[in-house]
């Protein structure tokens, strides 16, 4: 049996090598290294499959996140709805623009915002909120999108764990995560859903007035060279990580499809104990499990859980020990502990067991068999 990681991009490449070279080959042949030919048929094939008008690919999908609120040049000071229970990139980008992040709580079922939450931290200085599709399942889009209506607030998706899922309206009718808000935002970090060799992002929009202001700014702000129309920053997508992803977005529905199965035997296992709580799927979106993430029941176990696991060469990963709202970097706004119940309660409890498309029965047997071990301990 090889050895288990938490995703295992080696043996997701030997898959495609030859694909994946054929094309990178294409890109090193023309010498289009930049904004090159597999860049537009990237973008291309991600809003067919999306079923978006406009995606601008980018650096990364931090960046992602900060050409949105760019775009918007809000005033500083104003405030921007967001869950602490999330990686700090989202957090990152609204204090970097001299904006002040409200954190707010999550579901403890879900991970995903809380909506009573979100309504209660409304100001006069709101000016945005930026929901987290979190470990892969969609955020309760249609409500937050009927608040930011009330309020006149933009929304901006973060779908960097959850780039496929789908989210179904109260009338049926589905979106793709990324594609509902005002803009969304992707990562194509390697260990994604969707991942490249490298650094990736992208940035989702039906708007077409913003999607010309999201691509100057990208492109240090201008339209035409030498043309600057607004303060922007050098933020692309390169042709290398383009081709490979335009190959891998092929396969991304099975990639998928491979994570839910995978999900699907891990829940009927720890269906036999109850000190393992299996994450919950909201019945308006399905799930891409970018992680495969439980609560224990008992909190004061979960260290020792992963160091057992360690034991037998068995990875697991703490998604996040530590909330934004209690983090040094954001003492400044003054929250302190107890703000956040459901949170900092999640942030004792979480672990994450490995997951990824290459997953091979031997390995989750023995995942669930040391996991049940250390339960019945």
């Amino acid at each position: 049996m090889k050895s288990i990681q938490m995703v295992d991009l080696v043996s997701q490449y030997d898959r495609f090598k030859e694909e994946i070279k054929t094309e990178i080959d294409k890109v090193l042949d023309s010498a289009s290294f930049i904004n090159g030919p597999s860049v537009k048929e990237f973008q291309k094939g991600l809003e067919n499959y999306l079923n978006v008008k406009h995606v601008i690919p980018c650096a990364n999908g931090t960046d992602a996140l900060q050409v949105i609120m760019m775009a918007y040049d809000f005033p500083k000071g104003s405030e921007v709805i967001v869950p602490s229970f999330t990686y700090v990139a989202t957090v990152e980008v609204i204090a970097l623009l001299g904006l002040i992040p409200v954190f707010v709580e999550v579901y403890p079922d879900t991970f995903n915002i809380d909506l009573d939450d979100v309504r209660s931290k409304i100001t006069d200085k709101t000016v945005a909120i930026a929901p987290v599709h979190l470990y892969g399942q969609c955020a309760h889009m249609e409500p937050i999108m009927k608040i930011a209506n009330e309020f006149g607030l933009k929304v901006f998706e973060d779908t960097a764990q959850a780039i496929g899922a789908e989210y179904t309206f109260s009338n049926g009718k589905k979106a793709k995560a990324g594609t509902i808000g005002h803009a969304g935002a992707t990562s194509f970090f390697p260990s994604k859903n969707l991942g490249a060799y490298g650094d990736g992002g992208a940035i989702m929009t039906n708007d077409d007035d913003l999607a010309k202001k999201l691509r100057m700014i990208v492109n240090h702000g201008q339209s035409e060279r030498y043309y600057h129309d607004s303060i922007g920053v050098n933020s692309r997508l390169d042709s290398i990580q383009a081709a490979i992803l335009k190959v891998k977005l092929k396969y991304l529905d099975h990639y998928n499809q491979a994570r839910q199965l995978v999900a699907k035997r891990y829940n009927e296992a720890f269906a036999s104990t109850d000190e393992i709580i299996a994450p919950m799927t909201a019945n308006y979106t399905n799930h891409v499990y970018h992680q495969y993430t439980v609560k224990l029941k008992d909190e004061s176990k979960r260290d020792a859980l992963n160091k057992y696991l360690a034991t037998f060469e068995i990875p697991s990963m703490i998604y996040y020990p530590v909330p934004n709202h209690l983090q040094k970097a954001y003492s400044y706004y003054g929250y302190t502990n107890g703000d956040m119940p459901n949170t900092e309660d999640l942030c004792s409890r979480v672990i994450s067991f490995p997951i990824h498309t290459e997953m091979e029965a031997a390995q989750q047997n023995l995942i669930i068999e040391k996991v049940l071990e250390f339960c019945s301990k």
